[in-house]
């Protein structure tokens, strides 16, 4: 149905062939709404470690946020990493600038690798570049040249690589990120020959940086990267360096193939790590082994896509992750438009709830990046709203009240699935606050509560303050309410309704710690703030929030997001659910074939967004998950339909040629009112467009994902144990569970779980129902 390109299946993995040709076909064309009109088109896939971003040219860049948000070699306007061919006669490459004339190279996307395959008079040229298993920080590249002639070919291959460091900080331009790293990295090129390489030394010269408003514009330690020859062929590789202002280096062997003969060649680029490379097809294999044990395996009667999305919403979620070397633990940041446009890592709300659908897949990961996330916070439990590509925490756009809700969130279904009580005693840092007591896990979890229930504490009719923001960071605006009024005495009925399933869960876990009195106090806030929600009920739907003077914003106009936490929180009952089920289903999801739309009626323009774009009135990914949990428990057809409408197919089948929502999306969709259905938001005011860079959001897998457990049943409760329920399979290396609702769960410490066969309790170890 996509106009690029299929779906196939390779190492029994899902891959997408693209096939249409940027050169000559007009359909690609998009427009950037920033950097203007292209026919590139990207993905984002990765290790633990690096994210290799591929493109449609057969080209790529690499991504580090190891100690701040960067591009090695940049592709923010075009990719490098080449194999060139040389007969002698002609020269042509993978890139799309060097293409063979005729067919264009097919490329295809997998989980984790990249593949180019291009061939030209009787030589086909097969490039295939490697994110490996773990935190392995370069990339490895096999070529393989085979010659379908009756006679012998001479030939010279060349592997090439650019140098463009970038360095992506708050507010800077690409522009301006180009002037600053040509001003002040050179680089110190080493090329031997004889070894088969050359080792590029960074130099950050003229330091310290001149700052834009008060933020570096160059940061971290300089890298020393690496263009390696692998194999037989490496003694044989003479090394050339193109100076100018982004050098290209590249390493050049001789070829002599004989009639049908294939070889390969192998290479590697990246940062240098000490590791030696014997044997680099044994070392692909191994990865891929481990790439097929580790990700997910799913099975439904009524979603028959979640066989191919899953493990690949798995790939591309787990592939945003990056050992931090500032704060410790991994990264796990939204990426798209807000990383690598905007240069910030944020909201710390993000990472967290990317996170949760690891617990059932890679638990140790989900505990990394919530110590990680909770190392943002200070002494008083306070997490800034983001940190900036320096790593530097930012708490001067938006002050949100519901950060604290996520943290214990994680926490507790971390808890709960894993039986993990001693990682919550760790010692956890608190890099931004020199004053800080020393800290466990838990006692910042309990700070971040106490920041929530003292410091955001409650509005004059009781709800959660909204502050400056809650989920939603232009809710102000949209409020019709001063914005000063609004930061000291507006209320936020989503954050009371979220507050109201969060605490009694996080009680659970505080329970199982010892701390009874945190626990009995978050669920007597639980308690009043359901029943806050409860009478909240207009009789069609949930309003949303409240300005000074007890003024109701969402009593004219259904906000999506407040809807299922009124649901999930229990302060619905079983006949408004099913009524506001109804009336979700004929309004916000009425005619749209990704989801639901996040506001009903859909509203003129407000100056920021078009109709049907953003917090106005697109598609969101984070709340159309809480649409499906929720409904799922009331209504499971409609949560199933609302699932496969959040599918890569689904998109596909609206939209065949848009290229969002193929293999990976935004953090929202437009809806069908808007002029640009099925893309997604411009802030008109401003030089901020999610357009810009529309994939690689990692709501856009986790969401899915997580919704997928949520439906069937899987979710902890305020008992600290773990519920199940069932009605399709799922398998990853921790997590299994079948149709008929058995099955099993490895463990670190005691689990309860409740399944439709009885409860079960043991560990640590696998146990099973």
């Amino acid at each position: 149905m996509s106009i690029f390109g299929e779906w196939a299946t390779e190492n029994g993995l899902p891959v997408f062939k693209y096939s249409a040709d940027p050169r000559s076909d007009p359909r690609i064309e998009w427009d950037t709404t920033l950097h203007g009109r292209t026919k590139r088109q990207w993905v984002g896939i990765g290790n633990r470690r690096l994210q290799l971003f591929v493109d449609n040219e057969g080209t790529c860049g690499l991504w580090d946020e190891h100690d701040g948000l960067r591009w090695l070699t940049s592709a923010e306007d075009r990719g490098t990493g080449v194999s060139l061919v040389d007969t002698g006669g002609d020269l042509w490459g993978t890139d799309a600038a060097r293409w063979p004339s005729g067919r264009p190279p097919l490329r295809s996307f997998g989980p984790t690798w990249f593949t180019v395959a291009a061939a030209a008079d009787g030589l086909e040229l097969t490039r295939s570049t490697y994110c490996l298993e773990g935190e392995c920080p370069w990339a490895l590249i096999r070529v393989v040249l085979h010659n379908s002639l009756n006679q012998q070919l001479s030939l010279t291959l060349s592997e090439e690589w650019s140098l463009r460091p970038r360095f992506v900080q708050l507010a800077s331009t690409r522009e301006q990120r180009t002037k600053v790293a040509r001003e002040v990295v050179t680089h110190e090129i080493d090329t031997d020959s004889a070894a088969g390489t050359i080792v590029v030394q960074e130099r950050f010269s003229g330091v310290p940086i001149a700052e834009q408003s008060g933020l570096p514009l160059i940061f971290g330690a300089p890298r020393v990267l690496c263009l390696e020859a692998l194999g037989s062929h490496r003694a044989s590789a003479r090394a050339t360096v193109a100076a100018g202002p982004d050098p290209v280096v590249r390493l050049i062997l001789p070829i002599d193939l004989a009639p049908g003969q294939r070889i390969d060649a192998w290479f590697r680029f990246g940062i240098v790590d000490g590791t030696k490379v014997h044997n680099p097809a044994g070392v692909v294999e191994r990865s891929m082994i481990n790439l097929q044990r580790r990700l997910p395996r799913a099975r439904s009667t009524w979603g028959s896509k979640a066989a191919r999305e899953l493990p690949w919403h798995a790939a591309l979620l787990t592939g945003g992750a990056c050992r931090d070397g500032v704060l410790g633990g991994h990264t796990l940041d939204q990426s798209s438009t807000y990383s690598m446009e905007l240069g910030f890592n944020g909201a710390a709300r993000d990472p967290l709830q990317h996170a949760l659908p690891l617990v059932y897949l890679e638990p140790d990961l989900a505990l990394s990046v919530l110590r990680n996330t909770c190392s943002w916070a200070d002494r008083r439990g306070r997490a800034p709203w983001a940190i900036d590509g320096a790593k530097r925490p930012v708490h001067f756009l938006f002050d949100p009240s519901d950060q604290p809700l996520w943290a214990l969130w994680l926490a507790a279904e971390y808890a709960a699935a894993t039986g993990d009580i001693d990682s919550f005693n760790e010692p956890l840092a608190l890099p931004w606050d020199a004053e800080a007591d020393p800290s466990t896990l838990y006692v910042q979890l309990r700070r971040q509560f106490r920041y929530f229930v003292d410091e955001v504490g409650r509005g004059e009719r009781g709800h959660v303050r909204i502050m400056n923001a809650d989920w939603n960071d232009l809710a102000i605006e949209e409020s019709g309410v001063s914005h000063e009024a609004m930061i000291q005495h507006g209320e936020s009925v989503l954050n009371s309704a979220m507050a109201a399933w969060v605490l009694p869960v996080w009680a659970g876990l505080a329970r199982r710690l010892g701390d009874g009195p945190s626990a009995e106090e978050a669920v007597a806030i639980a308690a009043e703030l359901r029943e806050l929600v409860a009478g909240e009920w207009n009789g069609r739907w949930f309003r949303r929030a409240y300005g000074p003077g007890a003024r109701p914003v969402g009593d004219d106009a259904l906000w999506l997001e407040v809807q299922p936490w009124a649901i999930l929180c229990g302060a619905a009952d079983d006949e408004q659910a099913r009524s506001l089920l109804t009336t979700i289903d004929c309004t916000a999801r009425n005619g749209s074939p990704v989801g639901a739309r996040v506001k009903w009626p859909q509203l003129p323009p407000d100056g920021r967004h078009s109709v049907g774009e953003g917090t106005g009135g697109g598609i969101w990914f984070s709340i159309n998950m809480t649409l499906v949990w929720a409904a799922a428990q009331i209504d499971p057809d409609l949560a199933r339909d609302e699932w496969r409408r959040m599918s890569l197919s689904a998109h596909t089948a609206a939209y065949p040629d848009v290229w969002e929502g193929t293999l990976s999306g935004p953090d929202s969709y437009n809806s069908p009112e808007s002029i640009r259905p099925g893309q997604t938001w411009v802030h008109a005011r401003g030089r901020i467009a999610m357009q810009a860079f529309p994939v690689n959001n990692l709501h856009s897998h986790c969401q899915p994902l997580f919704s997928y457990l949520r439906l069937l049943g899987v979710e902890p409760t305020p008992e600290g144990h773990l519920r199940v329920g069932d009605g399709a399979s799922f398998s990853s290396a921790v997590f299994e569970l079948d149709e008929d609702g058995h099955g099993s769960l490895t463990v670190l410490g005691p689990v309860t779980v409740e399944s439709k066969h009885g409860p079960v309790g043991g560990g640590p170890g696998k146990i099973s129902w």
